[in-house]
């Protein structure tokens, strides 16, 4: 095995984490959302607020520095147009992602006060759910973008 196949496959890894971890996560929110109920809803978004930190974050450095590796094994220039279009989308997805994580956590602590203090989710609560699902779409439409552009590298 070369290095080249190697740091290819981890690359390859690191985007199945991240749509698998987003995928899973956004499930799981969206189940624990439709029940409104307070402490389901804080027990599921802890869980996925340790996923995002553990999976999707690894996944999300590991993928420049996998890919610029890639770069430089294969001669690949930054001015490729899929390239240069895949980093756009990336950046896209990043600025859908980061607000995403602050509203998990926060979603999170919403619902275990309300748990806490056994009252319904508070209005906060499902504005924020509102934005998070609404975020999801093109920070997860980025993502498949960029995947099909790996693969495709169509221009």
């Amino acid at each position: 095995m070369t290095l080249y196949f190697l740091v290819k496959f981890f690359h390859v890894l690191g985007a199945i984490v991240i749509l698998g971890t987003g995928t899973g996560i956004a499930f799981f929110m969206l189940m624990a959302h439709r029940t409104q109920d307070a402490e389901f809803v804080a027990r599921t978004a802890s869980v996925v607020v340790i996923a995002d930190a553990i999976f999707t974050l690894s996944a999300v450095v590991l993928q420049p520095v996998s890919g610029g590796v890639l770069m430089m094994l294969s001669a690949t220039s930054i001015t490729e147009r899929w390239l240069l279009a895949s980093l756009a989308l990336y950046a896209i997805a990043g600025l859908f992602w980061v607000p995403v994580v602050f509203m998990q956590i926060e979603m999170r602590d919403l619902a275990r006060k309300a748990a806490d203090q056994r009252t319904a989710l508070p209005e906060r609560y499902f504005v924020l759910f509102r934005r998070w699902f609404a975020f999801g779409f093109p920070g997860f439409g980025a993502t498949m973008l960029i995947l099909w552009l790996m693969v495709a590298k169509p221009f």
